[in-house]
């Protein structure tokens, strides 16, 4: 990882932040002291994607939709 100091990379900005892009980071110094790493930015993955993170570690029993059948339809209609 090289080292440019605060004034060469606000000269170089533009050709710097692609090198950083393009998987080279680079550290800006102040005075020949690094003070910040720049690296390409990696956005967290999309929330929306995780649909299916634990298929196949649960399992719907097949008479998954007359579990309970008797007692929900108690609670509606009442005690008889």
């Amino acid at each position: 990882m090289h080292q440019v100091n605060i004034h060469d990379a606000k000269t170089n900005l533009s050709r710097l932040i692609e090198q950083a892009v393009n998987g080279e980071p680079f550290i800006i110094a102040k005075s020949g002291k690094p003070m910040v790493t720049v690296t390409a930015f990696s956005p967290p993955p999309d929330p929306a994607k995780r649909i299916g993170f634990l298929q196949g570690m649960i399992e719907v029993p097949d008479d998954f939709d007359s579990m309970g059948k008797e007692e929900i339809q108690s609670l509606f209609e009442g005690a008889r």
